[in-house]
Protein backbone atom coordinates (compact mmCIF):
# COMPACT_ATOMS: atom_id res chain seq x y z
CA UNK A 1 0.00 0.00 0.00
CA UNK A 2 1.48 3.22 -1.10
CA UNK A 3 1.28 6.79 0.86
CA UNK A 4 1.00 10.87 -0.24
CA UNK A 5 2.94 12.77 1.98
CA UNK A 6 2.98 16.27 1.63
CA UNK A 7 6.15 17.21 2.94
CA UNK A 8 8.28 20.57 4.33
CA UNK A 9 11.49 20.82 5.80
CA UNK A 10 11.76 21.70 8.93
CA UNK A 11 8.36 20.82 9.49
CA UNK A 12 6.68 17.90 11.48
CA UNK A 13 6.15 15.96 8.52
CA UNK A 14 9.93 14.84 8.52
CA UNK A 15 9.08 12.95 11.71
CA UNK A 16 6.16 11.14 9.47
CA UNK A 17 8.74 10.36 6.93
CA UNK A 18 10.64 8.80 9.37
CA UNK A 19 8.06 6.58 9.85
CA UNK A 20 6.87 5.38 6.71
CA UNK A 21 11.16 4.34 5.88
CA UNK A 22 11.07 2.30 9.95
CA UNK A 23 7.77 0.71 8.25
CA UNK A 24 8.95 0.30 4.52
CA UNK A 25 5.93 1.66 3.00
CA UNK A 26 5.74 3.47 -0.15
CA UNK A 27 5.47 6.87 -0.05
CA UNK A 28 5.41 10.29 -2.82
CA UNK A 29 6.73 13.49 -1.31
CA UNK A 30 4.68 16.18 -2.71
CA UNK A 31 6.42 19.03 -1.78
CA UNK A 32 4.49 21.84 0.87
CA UNK A 33 5.74 24.65 2.47
CA UNK A 34 5.73 26.20 5.97
CA UNK A 35 5.68 29.53 4.93
CA UNK A 36 2.54 31.07 5.75
CA UNK A 37 3.20 33.70 2.83
CA UNK A 38 3.42 31.03 0.31
CA UNK A 39 0.76 28.83 -1.25
CA UNK A 40 0.25 25.74 -0.49
CA UNK A 41 -0.90 22.83 -2.36
CA UNK A 42 -4.55 22.14 -3.51
CA UNK A 43 -4.50 18.99 -2.47
CA UNK A 44 -3.22 19.61 0.95
CA UNK A 45 -5.51 22.41 1.39
CA UNK A 46 -8.15 19.77 0.25
CA UNK A 47 -8.07 17.55 3.53
CA UNK A 48 -6.39 20.47 5.89
CA UNK A 49 -7.91 23.76 5.63
CA UNK A 50 -5.41 25.05 7.90
CA UNK A 51 -2.69 24.69 5.57
CA UNK A 52 -0.14 22.64 7.72
CA UNK A 53 2.05 19.93 7.39
CA UNK A 54 2.00 16.71 7.33
CA UNK A 55 -1.02 15.56 5.43
CA UNK A 56 -1.11 11.73 4.72
CA UNK A 57 -3.26 10.42 2.05
CA UNK A 58 -3.86 6.97 0.82
CA UNK A 59 -6.09 4.72 -1.65
CA UNK A 60 -9.01 5.34 0.10
CA UNK A 61 -8.78 7.86 2.95
CA UNK A 62 -6.16 10.79 4.05
CA UNK A 63 -5.98 12.53 7.16
CA UNK A 64 -3.58 15.28 9.10
CA UNK A 65 -2.10 16.08 12.30
CA UNK A 66 1.15 14.33 13.58
CA UNK A 67 0.34 12.49 16.44
CA UNK A 68 -3.11 11.30 14.88
CA UNK A 69 -1.17 10.36 11.50
CA UNK A 70 1.75 8.58 14.08
CA UNK A 71 -0.88 6.28 16.11
CA UNK A 72 -2.78 5.56 12.20
CA UNK A 73 0.39 4.41 10.49
CA UNK A 74 1.44 2.03 13.87
CA UNK A 75 -1.77 0.25 14.26
CA UNK A 76 -1.84 -0.34 10.89
CA UNK A 77 1.37 -1.74 9.88
CA UNK A 78 1.48 -3.39 13.13
CA UNK A 79 4.34 -5.92 11.65
CA UNK A 80 6.90 -2.77 12.37
CA UNK A 81 6.28 -2.57 15.74
CA UNK A 82 6.52 0.71 16.42
CA UNK A 83 3.93 1.17 19.09
CA UNK A 84 2.74 -1.06 22.38
CA UNK A 85 0.54 -3.92 22.22
CA UNK A 86 -3.29 -2.75 22.49
CA UNK A 87 -2.96 -5.34 26.13
CA UNK A 88 0.10 -3.76 27.31
CA UNK A 89 0.51 -0.78 30.37
CA UNK A 90 3.03 0.75 28.10
CA UNK A 91 -0.05 1.12 25.10
CA UNK A 92 -1.81 3.79 27.31
CA UNK A 93 1.73 5.71 28.31
CA UNK A 94 2.23 5.95 24.39
CA UNK A 95 -0.76 7.35 23.68
CA UNK A 96 -0.59 9.67 26.58
CA UNK A 97 3.21 10.74 25.53
CA UNK A 98 2.22 11.46 22.02
CA UNK A 99 -0.78 13.89 22.62
CA UNK A 100 1.47 15.37 25.27
CA UNK A 101 4.19 16.13 22.26
CA UNK A 102 1.21 17.91 20.24
CA UNK A 103 -0.65 19.25 22.91
CA UNK A 104 1.87 20.63 25.11
CA UNK A 105 5.38 20.80 24.19
CA UNK A 106 4.37 21.75 20.12
CA UNK A 107 1.88 24.18 21.64
CA UNK A 108 5.13 25.73 23.16
CA UNK A 109 6.99 26.12 20.00
CA UNK A 110 4.11 28.10 18.37
CA UNK A 111 3.87 30.07 21.13
CA UNK A 112 7.33 31.07 20.70
CA UNK A 113 7.04 31.17 16.50
CA UNK A 114 3.31 32.19 16.08
CA UNK A 115 2.71 34.62 18.85
CA UNK A 116 0.09 36.70 16.50
CA UNK A 117 -1.67 33.64 17.12
CA UNK A 118 -2.13 34.14 20.90
CA UNK A 119 -2.18 37.67 21.01
CA UNK A 120 -4.82 40.06 20.33
CA UNK A 121 -2.99 42.75 19.74
CA UNK A 122 1.01 43.21 18.38
CA UNK A 123 1.96 44.30 22.02
CA UNK A 124 0.73 41.24 23.60
CA UNK A 125 3.40 39.01 21.53
CA UNK A 126 6.21 39.16 23.27
CA UNK A 127 4.46 37.97 26.49
CA UNK A 128 3.08 35.08 24.66
CA UNK A 129 6.76 34.16 23.41
CA UNK A 130 8.38 34.56 26.96
CA UNK A 131 5.26 32.07 28.25
CA UNK A 132 6.17 30.13 25.31
CA UNK A 133 10.19 29.92 26.31
CA UNK A 134 8.94 29.45 30.07
CA UNK A 135 6.57 26.78 28.75
CA UNK A 136 9.55 24.60 26.62
CA UNK A 137 11.22 24.33 29.40
CA UNK A 138 8.33 22.95 31.71
CA UNK A 139 7.17 20.59 29.19
CA UNK A 140 10.88 19.17 27.96
CA UNK A 141 11.35 18.18 31.71
CA UNK A 142 8.16 16.42 32.35
CA UNK A 143 9.52 14.34 29.43
CA UNK A 144 13.08 14.09 30.75
CA UNK A 145 11.51 13.24 33.91
CA UNK A 146 9.60 10.44 32.22
CA UNK A 147 12.12 8.66 30.88
CA UNK A 148 14.44 8.41 33.60
CA UNK A 149 16.95 5.31 33.29
CA UNK A 150 14.94 3.70 30.72
CA UNK A 151 16.96 2.47 27.61
CA UNK A 152 13.86 4.34 25.02
CA UNK A 153 11.03 7.01 26.19
CA UNK A 154 8.52 4.20 26.75
CA UNK A 155 10.79 1.53 28.48
CA UNK A 156 12.94 -1.42 26.96
CA UNK A 157 11.40 -1.22 23.07
CA UNK A 158 11.90 1.64 20.62
CA UNK A 159 8.76 3.11 18.92
CA UNK A 160 7.67 5.77 17.58
CA UNK A 161 7.42 8.10 20.31
CA UNK A 162 11.26 8.08 20.05
CA UNK A 163 11.31 9.77 16.33
CA UNK A 164 8.50 12.21 17.43
CA UNK A 165 10.56 13.14 20.47
CA UNK A 166 13.75 13.28 18.00
CA UNK A 167 11.46 15.25 15.57
CA UNK A 168 10.93 17.62 18.15
CA UNK A 169 14.42 18.22 19.46
CA UNK A 170 15.50 19.44 15.60
CA UNK A 171 13.29 22.08 16.35
CA UNK A 172 15.10 23.83 19.65
CA UNK A 173 16.79 26.80 18.69
CA UNK A 174 18.88 28.26 21.59
CA UNK A 175 19.71 31.48 19.65
CA UNK A 176 15.91 32.46 20.35
CA UNK A 177 16.32 31.66 23.96
CA UNK A 178 14.54 28.34 23.93
CA UNK A 179 16.72 25.43 26.09
CA UNK A 180 19.32 23.71 25.13
CA UNK A 181 18.69 19.67 24.13
CA UNK A 182 21.79 19.22 26.75
CA UNK A 183 19.89 20.80 29.34
CA UNK A 184 18.06 17.65 29.53
CA UNK A 185 20.44 14.64 29.72
CA UNK A 186 17.62 11.77 29.14
CA UNK A 187 15.83 13.73 26.28
CA UNK A 188 19.62 14.40 24.84
CA UNK A 189 20.47 10.29 25.36
CA UNK A 190 17.27 9.07 23.69
CA UNK A 191 17.52 11.95 20.85
CA UNK A 192 21.32 11.02 19.71
CA UNK A 193 20.22 7.20 19.55
CA UNK A 194 17.48 7.97 17.44
CA UNK A 195 19.69 9.65 15.34
CA UNK A 196 22.00 6.79 13.91
CA UNK A 197 19.15 4.77 12.90
CA UNK A 198 19.36 4.42 8.59
CA UNK A 199 15.44 6.11 8.28
CA UNK A 200 16.86 9.29 10.64
CA UNK A 201 19.99 9.46 8.72
CA UNK A 202 18.19 9.35 5.05
CA UNK A 203 15.26 12.04 6.35
CA UNK A 204 17.95 14.42 8.33
CA UNK A 205 21.24 14.32 5.70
Amino acid sequence: MGYQLYYALGSASMGVRVLLEEIGAEYELIDSTIDRSKPRPEGQLAVNPNGWVPVLVWDDGAMYECAAITIFLCDRHPEAVLSPDFATPERALFLQTLVYFSNSIQNAFQLDYYPDRFADTRDQESSAQRRGLRRLRETWQVIDDQIGDNEWLLGDQFSAADIYLFMLTTWLKPERGQPRVEEFANVKRIANKVRQRPSVQKVYA
